[in-house]
């Protein structure tokens, strides 16, 4: 059975995000709690402690305006933080606080392209809650780790916009970097610190009403998300194909086994018994406040990525991914002020290339590293004025990320400057013809391949310090004198 003829994917992606903030949503516990021993960041407000009052976290709801704002969401002038009633162990005081009518961003959207076909994914919805305690399983038994309980937790809910599995991966691969790049989350799945709901449905194909709405948890990879969502999209169309019918209902993903199983019949919004937080005031989004973030607001990705591309010359692909990160875009833009677009365009092939090897090799960010734009832009200008050839180069940028010394002094003291007529050089092609006796043979003979390699080891001799060119020159001025 061909089912893409038959039935039609529907999904919408619930992703929650931990911000990045200094201590929790309603305490002043630090968040800073990956490595510490378990129930050490806590306090009586986050432990659910009868009489304990929550103060919501400013910083907080900057994050989740910034984020709604560059979401193209219109701001809610007056919104409030709600009670969500269930009772899980990991809930601490038996409901979690969070937003429910009133939430601080909605109507926006996010664009995406997939397979060079662009489409605007709606968002519904941006609200602020508390995340909670973690569970852990061990032995039969579990215990209760609170550290997390209480982190600012941001929700983004997209509307049942996208159509395949493939579009819900482009849309989360989309809002992490967003996040990211406004600086509010690290989007890391791997740590728990942006987490994905997957709501899936299937449809016949030309019909409107959408059919039973089934929610995917416990996916911690981006590649996770997309096998859940192709597994249950097959499971669906296989019962249906079949004559059965599908129930509203929760299911995890067994990565190892890679099938979804039954966990609940899925809960209803009357089921949590939403009511309005009342040791929280309602929340007044203040008009100045509002022009304050937004003057904050660091400029568009898809912006940016034009901009590199027109001014500086830099291919589309190229141009997106210096875009996609901001410390690699800072650094970019920092480096053009300095210097002007024209070693803006160099700055970003070494920014593509040698840095980003380094920085990988390493699991840092540009900004985190002793490389400074300043030390940048000088080497990019002494290689154009020759006073260093392209492998030396290499070797000076490499000591320029572990040491943050300039690039003057790192030539001067390894002795690296750049060889072109010197006595120097003219030595250094004697002996390579000296010591490569059957290349210099085969280049006699006619074979001009040899040259190739007679001038890359002139250029091991001197470590890159001869001028390519040139050295192929010299190289061949002096076989030909010692031939005649």
């Amino acid at each position: 059975m061909n089912r893409a003829c038959t039935y039609e994917t529907v999904i919408g992606l619930e992703v929650h995000a931990q911000l990045l903030t200094r201590t929790k949503m309603f305490c002043g516990c630090a968040t800073d709690y990956q490595d510490a021993p378990p129930n050490t960041h806590v306090c009586p407000v986050c432990l659910g402690m009868p009489g304990s009052l929550p103060v919501a976290n400013r910083e907080a709801i900057q994050c989740v305006m910034m984020t709604a704002l560059a979401l193209h969401c219109g701001l809610q002038p007056h919104t409030r933080f709600d009670r969500k009633n269930y009772f899980y162990p990991d809930l601490m005081k038996g409901y979690q606080i969070s937003q429910y009518d009133a939430p601080i961003g909605s109507r926006g959207w996010l664009d995406i392209e997939v397979n060079k076909q662009s489409k605007r994914v709606g968002i519904t919805r941006v609200h602020l809650e508390e995340d909670v305690a973690k569970s852990v399983h061990m032995n039969g038994y579990s215990l209760i780790d609170v550290n997390r309980s209480g982190v600012p937790l941001m929700e983004t809910v997209s509307e049942p916009d996208m159509r395949s599995p493939e579009e819900a991966r482009e849309y989360l691969m989309r809002l992490r970097t967003l996040l990211r790049y406004l600086g509010v989350s690290t989007g890391n799945m791997e740590e728990g610190s942006f987490r994905c709901d997957a709501n899936i449905s299937l449809r016949p194909v030309g019909t409107i009403p959408f059919g039973a709405k089934v929610e995917i948890k416990n996916m911690n990879s981006f590649r996770g998300v997309y096998r859940a969502l192709k597994y249950e999209e097959e499971r669906q169309a296989e019962v249906l194909s079949q004559g059965g019918t599908l129930r509203q209902e929760t299911r995890g993903w067994l990565d190892a086994k890679g099938v979804t199983v039954l966990q609940r019949t899925k809960e209803f919004a009357e089921d949590y018994r939403y009511f309005p937080e009342p040791d929280i005031p309602p929340l007044v989004l203040d008009p100045d406040w509002v022009a304050l973030i937004v003057s904050r607001m660091p400029e568009d990705v898809d912006a940016r990525r034009a901009r590199f591309a027109a001014e500086l010359g830099v291919p589309e692909p190229e141009a997106a991914l210096l875009a996609s990160s901001r410390p690699f875009a800072d650094f970019l833009d920092r480096c053009v002020a300095l210097s002007g677009p024209s070693k803006g365009h160099a700055v970003a092939k070494w920014l593509l290339g040698d840095i980003s090897r380094l920085i990988n090799a390493d699991g840092v960010e540009v900004c985190n590293c002793p490389l400074t734009p300043e030390g940048m832009v000088a080497l990019v200008d002494l290689i154009d004025r020759e006073v260093i050839g392209g492998p030396a180069a290499k070797t000076v940028l490499e000591e320029m990320y572990r040491t943050g010394k300039s690039p003057e002094t790192i030539i001067e003291d390894l002795n690296l400057g750049q060889l072109r007529g010197s006595d120097e050089l003219i030595s250094a092609v004697r002996k390579v013809i000296a010591e490569n006796p059957k290349a210099t043979a085969d280049f006699r003979a006619g074979k001009e391949q040899s040259m190739t390699f007679l001038t890359g080891q002139l250029m091991r001799l001197t470590r890159g310090r001869a001028d390519p060119a040139t050295a192929r020159r010299m190289l061949t001025e002096e076989l030909q004198k010692t031939d005649t």
